[in-house]
């Protein structure tokens, strides 16, 4: 169980232009600091998670956890929506509709979700009988709008604060000219609904390119700024889209997701039970990059959300900790209370 370090774990207000938020939530780990124990006592649930080879034990808070969660960050990306879209193509509930159905009924005025598009419609690649292959959905805006668009939005208009579609690292023998990406992406976004809560984390470094950041700019999407194994540091990524956040919305999203140079299964098996800082897995580059691009989207206008990951150093209100100790250090207008 984490304990409190004495100081807050109360991450809205920092700023008018920053919202802090974490990648999935409900984890037990944060017990003591985001979550009150005697609320769940006899309520947490037990799962085993397969990651490199090795089983590991989550324990897993009830959903209604989500309430206590919002009185202490401004956003909240969840994750579940990319495993699986939110109808079949009979165009049936899925599990994951009940379990947003659920969300939904425990989400409150002002809170702010992001959600994860299904990979089936995004990745070009899946895993399928043992291994990745072709996706024949890629891309697939009839899928993407009748499976998860409207379900989304009819289930979570309120607080829908983000659509975020990733694409998973191509190898350099499989990976397609950065204007062949573009083209597709360009045909994609015409033919879905247009919609100001789109963003794109592309996780190949040559697909981020002039071509694809002008069919962002022609199309209002945000591009996601990621702290991830195999991309450069989030300051070479601002950077090569020109130092601009380009989402129709107002908001920019960025993702601390796992540390450069390390593979997600390294990283997670460090950071299980997300309970503490790991030594040796946070990046302080990440933490000062962070803030640098909070500087940039409050000088621009724009809402940073950023969204944590408890991969990145172990358990993700520590690290929310590090980072928003250095905004206020940095940032005029900031919180003047310590957290």
């Amino acid at each position: 169980m984490a304990h409190e370090t004495g100081q807050s774990f109360v991450f809205k207000e920092i700023h008018s232009n920053i919202a802090i938020g974490t990648a999935s939530d409900r984890y037990a780990g944060w017990l003591g600091q985001i979550y009150t124990p005697e609320k769940y006592q006899g309520r947490i649930k037990k799962r085993t998670k397969k990651v490199g080879g090795k089983s590991f034990v989550e324990q897993v808070l009830p959903v209604d956890s989500i309430e206590e969660y919002f009185e202490h960050f401004g956003v909240l990306e969840l994750d579940f929506t990319f495993y699986r879209p939110l109808r079949d193509e009979q165009n049936r509930p899925t599990q994951n509709y009940h379990a947003l159905r659920s969300y939904a009924e425990h989400l409150k005025q002002g809170d702010r979700v992001i959600l994860k598009v299904p990979q089936v419609f995004f990745a070009k690649k899946v895993w399928q009988k043992d291994m990745f292959g072709k996706n024949p959905h890629y891309l697939d805006a009839r899928g993407f709008v009748s499976q998860f668009y409207e379900p989304a939005v009819e289930l979570m208009e309120p607080w829908l604060a983000g659509l975020l579609f990733e694409q998973e690292y191509h190898r350099k023998e499989e990976r397609p000219a950065p204007r062949d990406v573009a083209e597709e992406l360009d045909h994609f976004f015409d033919a879905i609904p247009d919609d100001h809560r789109y963003h794109v984390e592309l996780r190949t470094e040559s697909f981020l390119s002039p071509e694809v950041f002008e069919v962002f700019h022609r199309h209002g999407i945000g591009q996601v700024l990621s702290h991830w194994t195999w991309l450069p540091s989030l300051k070479r990524q601002f950077n090569l889209v020109g130092r601009k956040f380009v989402s129709k919305s107002g908001d920019a999203i960025i993702r601390l997701m796992t540390p450069r140079g390390m593979r997600y299964e390294e990283a997670y098996a460090k950071a299980h039970p997300f309970d503490k800082l790991v030594d040796g897995v946070l990046q302080e580059s990440m933490v000062r990059d962070t803030v640098d691009l909070a500087k940039e989207a409050i000088g621009q206008g724009v809402r940073a959300n950023i969204i944590i990951n408890n991969r990145a150093g172990g358990n993700a209100p520590l690290i929310a900790q590090k980072v928003v100790n250095s905004f206020i250090r940095a940032i005029p207008g900031a919180s003047e209370s310590p957290v």
